[in-house]
């Protein structure tokens, strides 16, 4: 008995330390990096692994091992000072989908006293020619031909601008092994003491990055964050990651776009926790990607979000016969999911067997058997799907931030009990404070604020005041401390019987019907709210067969009245539990869905509303005539 007390007591405390082992940062018990470009070194100092980050590549992968990763950055960083860029120079980081070149860049630049400018692949030629010349950028890195051809089209008109290299090979193009080639040269020790000294003067309060936000209006803003902004955040954040139970690889899945500080920071923060770092292919590809991967962990955006439950519902009713009625059911018990609510009693038992008969061969599709959390961000997630998600074993953690607070405010977790609700984005997180104007806007302090606005005195003390960053979004505490975001405060419009009107939460509330893909309401001194609504073309080609209603084709929906009568019950089905002076009470169906292309989408996918009234201002017209 005691022999096996003995082995039993030995074999909880080797656990233990294998798991203090693994997640040391977590029990102080070594130092966390203060600087970004220390995040890979802690890693190699703590829990090296074999695959760190994982790139598809032509039908292959290629991988780097911590050690590799960091004897890369290495070299880069060497080789950018012998290709003579000065501590304080910028570079400029432009991808069309995450790579491990760009993460190698990243940390070069940054440790050997760069500061590097990403910049969203979809920016027009105008965008890259202005954040270009803003930023003074030195080299610019670009990852395909596509992406050449924009930069040399401004090319000329950057005088700042020294070098362009690809990731991808490509004909007349420097490569940029150019770079890592540099390094490597017969210089290459003096080059390492430069780099060494140059990294060892860099503190934490310093720059890093400045990221041109895509903006809604008006030019884009340089926001500049430092090191002690980003990895205070991350290591903040990490302490609402659920990682308890986890036996095994620590792998994630990283497909949003890096040059967003969302998925950006994960990346810091994933190499803290020790994980393996899938990259994904492209949204095209993200169920082959999952599958691939396995995560325990991946960041999404509601929008993604909408498409994987409309699919998921749109086969299971599709079956047919008893398992449509089983899916149904099921489907019925997860959408009146709450936290508190999962273990107890009849409801409890319920949730059990639905996910057993249904979610679990859902999860299995999906490549998410053993996911833990899928961080949503970028804009609200409908409570539908929150319930959906969580109801079916996906934990979907809903958060709220900008790019000015690097980014994370507050979010929610379900790696302790009361910190999750429906509805809301979460409690704030240790280190930061946030407070309320008189008008409701929501005001934040702390580590994650950045320094302010590149080259604009102006516009930062606009936002900054006392100390306080006004986020531009209003919101309020619940009776438990979760923030609760009630309307963007530029957007709120009054109606020409002096209503307020907060049209985000009734965009909102309308994408729960799966008719509609896109939605943006109006009204602004009218009579009333209206929409413009692009309907989603499956859904209404599915509907129209279950109906033996012929389908007009995708440009054609916004002409059959049947077909608008269906949307519109839904609208008004919709606006019920709404104000009546607030409801919805005209839509216009457009011909074709808003784009980046078109001008009416932010890269991050936010509405443009004021190039869309103007694009669609005749429409709006007439529903007011």
């Amino acid at each position: 008995m005691r022999t096996s007390m003995m082995m039993t007591q030995c074999s909880v405390i080797s656990a233990e330390r294998n798991f203090r082992k693994k997640f040391s940062a977590y029990f102080g018990l070594m130092k966390n990096p203060t600087r970004l470009f220390d995040f890979p070194r802690y890693q190699l100092a703590n829990c090296p692994q074999d695959v760190m980050m994982s790139m598809p590549n032509a039908g292959k992968r290629i991988s780097y091992s911590t050690a590799e990763f960091v004897s890369e950055i290495d070299r880069v960083a060497r080789g950018l000072i012998e290709m003579g860029m000065d501590a304080g120079d910028k570079v400029a980081l432009i991808s069309h989908n995450n790579r491990c070149e760009w993460n190698v860049m990243d940390h070069g630049i940054m440790q050997a006293g760069g500061i590097d400018v990403p910049i969203y692949p979809t920016m027009t030629e105008a965008d890259y020619k202005y954040i270009l010349n803003h930023s003074e950028s030195k080299f610019c890195f670009v990852s395909s031909k596509e992406l050449l051809d924009k930069v040399n089209c401004v090319k000329g008109e950057c005088p700042n601008l020294q070098g362009v290299f690809t990731f991808e090979d490509v004909a007349g193009a420097d490569s940029w092994k150019k770079v890592l080639d540099a390094g490597e040269g017969e210089n290459k020790d003096v080059l390492e003491a430069e780099l060494v000294k140059r990294r060892d003067a860099i503190k934490p309060e310093e720059l890093a990055t400045i990221i041109y936000t895509s903006g809604t209006t008006g030019l884009p803003k340089g926001v500049m964050l430092t090191h002690d902004n980003v990895c205070g955040n991350a290591l903040a954040a990490a302490t609402r990651v659920p990682l308890e139970g986890i036996d095994g690889e620590l792998r994630v899945l990283s497909f949003l776009p890096v040059c967003h500080i969302f998925e950006r920071m994960l990346h810091y923060l994933y190499m803290y926790m020790g994980a393996n770092i899938y990259f994904g292919e492209s949204l095209e590809t993200i169920k082959e990607d999952l599958n691939h991967a396995q995560p325990i962990m991946f960041t999404a955006v509601p929008r993604l979000l909408e498409k994987f439950f409309d699919g998921i519902v749109a086969k299971g009713r599709a079956a047919g016969g008893v398992k449509s009625a089983i899916f149904n059911w099921a489907l019925g018990v997860v959408l009146v999911w709450e936290p508190e609510k999962e273990s107890r009693g009849f409801y409890g038992f319920k949730l059990k067997i639905a996910r057993k008969l249904v979610f679990s061969k859902v999860k299995d599709a999906l490549g998410l058997s053993g996911i833990k959390a899928v961080a949503s961000g970028s804009a609200a997630l409908q409570a539908r799907l929150a319930r959906f998600f969580n109801g079916a074993g996906i934990p979907v953690l809903e958060g709220y931030g900008l790019t000015e607070t690097s980014p994370v405010v507050t979010v929610n977790t379900v790696n302790r009990p009361g910190m999750l609700k429906i509805g809301t984005v979460g409690k704030v997180i240790d280190g930061v404070e946030v407070s309320f104007s008189s008008d409701s806007e929501i005001l934040v302090k702390g580590p994650n604020v950045m320094i302010g606005y590149y080259k604009d005195e102006e516009k930062t003390n606009e936002v900054i005041k006392d100390g306080w960053f006004h986020t531009g979004d209003k919101g309020e505490f619940d009776s438990e401390g979760f923030l609760k975001i009630t309307g963007r405060k530029k957007e709120i419009f009054k109606t020409s019987g002096g209503k307020y009107v907060a049209p985000a939460l009734l965009e909102n509330a309308l994408k729960a019907s799966l008719f509609i893909e896109q939605v943006m309401v109006v009204g602004e001194n009218r009579k009333h709210p209206s929409a413009l609504v692009a309907p989603d073309p499956g859904v209404v080609r599915e509907w129209c067969k279950r109906h033996n209603h012929p389908y007009p084709g995708d440009s054609k929906i916004a002409e059959d009245e049947v077909i608008f009568n269906r949307i519109m019950d839904e609208v008004n089905k919709l606006m019920e539990p709404f104000n009546k002076w607030e409801q919805v009470k005209v839509i216009k169906i457009i011909p074709e869905p808003f784009s980046i292309e078109g001008g009416e989408l932010t890269p991050t996918l936010k509405l443009k509303r004021d190039p869309i009234k103007k694009k669609y201002g005749s429409i709006i017209d007439s529903i007011y005539e």
